[in-house]
């Protein structure tokens, strides 16, 4: 059982180096899937496994051990740690709660005043235009979806480049990429590693629109100078908007402009098939060691009861 416990806590440390293949060589769209549904499961395991931790210190106590009908102690192969690690678990699933919260009640907070900003605006379609001396441009979810651009991003940009923004800021809404976004962040206070694939889903919803609004306006080297330029032109200024509403200004823009102005891909990367495979035995051996865990747990808590054999 230790080692079914300790596989989903140390698995997720070796995703990074492999979510940065991802990003680099699997087709945007196939990596955001990828790298989304890895975090899901890598999240999930560590939670259960910290859970599994938990729970089987608190049955060590014999004020619990009594409350839950123990009439063995509950054995373990590490008896000697199961109360620290218990208290280890309990700490960083309290840190990971809190974090968690703080975050999501700012996002929530900022989310909505992005809703009231746009909807004092008069709206062109999906298009909703902020009179601000700051460069910006984002997707903003909701019902219905907006694109929203301030007047000095307008002013940044020529007609052909603009319509490149709004094509990005579009595909972003058509693609759901604020659900990709909001996973990530979830799984990022899971796990201290899974920061680093944070970063790789956000890189690979905006290589995805970066395709996408190329494949609109029919011009790669068209969508490279817009992105570029409303990179330069919003600079370092960064607006507190929430992380669920992504932008063509965030994340390495050299690096997706140096993926327009490459080409498409017409043949996949020999190691991406690869790459996908390796990601998701980490996920499938991650949720298969947090189930065998809590059976295992449950077979022990058994044991202890008197109602199964060892």
């Amino acid at each position: 059982m230790t080692v079914l416990l300790l596989l989903p806590l140390l698995l997720p440390f070796a995703v990074p180096a492999l979510a940065t293949h991802a990003e680099r060589r699997l087709a945007p769209v196939t990596a955001l899937w990828v790298l989304t549904l890895t975090a899901v499961a890598l999240a999930g395991g560590s939670l259960t496994a910290l859970g599994a931790l938990v729970l089987t210190g608190l049955l060590k106590l014999p004020v619990l051990a009594a409350y839950g009908e123990l009439i063995h102690p509950l054995r373990t192969p590490w008896d000697a740690v199961a109360v620290p690690f218990a208290a280890a678990s309990v700490g960083l699933l309290a840190v990971g709660a809190w974090t968690l919260t703080r975050s999501a009640l700012r996002q929530a907070k900022a989310l909505r005043a992005a809703h009231a900003e746009a909807g004092r605006r008069p709206a062109a379609g999906d298009l909703c235009v902020i009179d601000s001396p700051y460069p910006d441009a984002y997707a903003l979810p909701g019902w219905p979806a907006r694109v929203v651009v301030t007047t000095a991003m307008i002013r940044s940009l020529g007609p052909a480049e603009r319509e490149v923004l709004f094509a990005h800021e579009r595909a972003h809404n058509a693609g759901r990429h604020h659900y990709f976004l909001a996973v990530a962040e979830l799984a990022a206070h899971c796990h201290p590693a899974l920061r680093t694939v944070r970063a790789s889903i956000r890189f690979a919803a905006e290589r995805a629109a970066d395709e996408a609004a190329a494949a609109a306006v029919g011009d790669r080297r068209l969508t490279a100078r817009a992105i570029a330029r409303a990179a330069l032109a919003a600079g370092a200024h960064r607006p507190g908007r929430p992380v669920v509403t992504p932008a063509a200004t965030t994340g390495p823009v050299p690096r997706r402009v140096a993926a327009l102005l490459a080409g498409p891909r017409h043949r996949a990367h020999r190691a991406a098939p690869w790459i996908a495979v390796l990601l998701a035995l980490c996920a499938a051996t991650a949720a298969g060691a947090s189930v065998a865990s809590l059976v295992a747990f449950h077979h022990d808590v058994e044991v202890a009861q008197g109602e199964a054999a060892h």
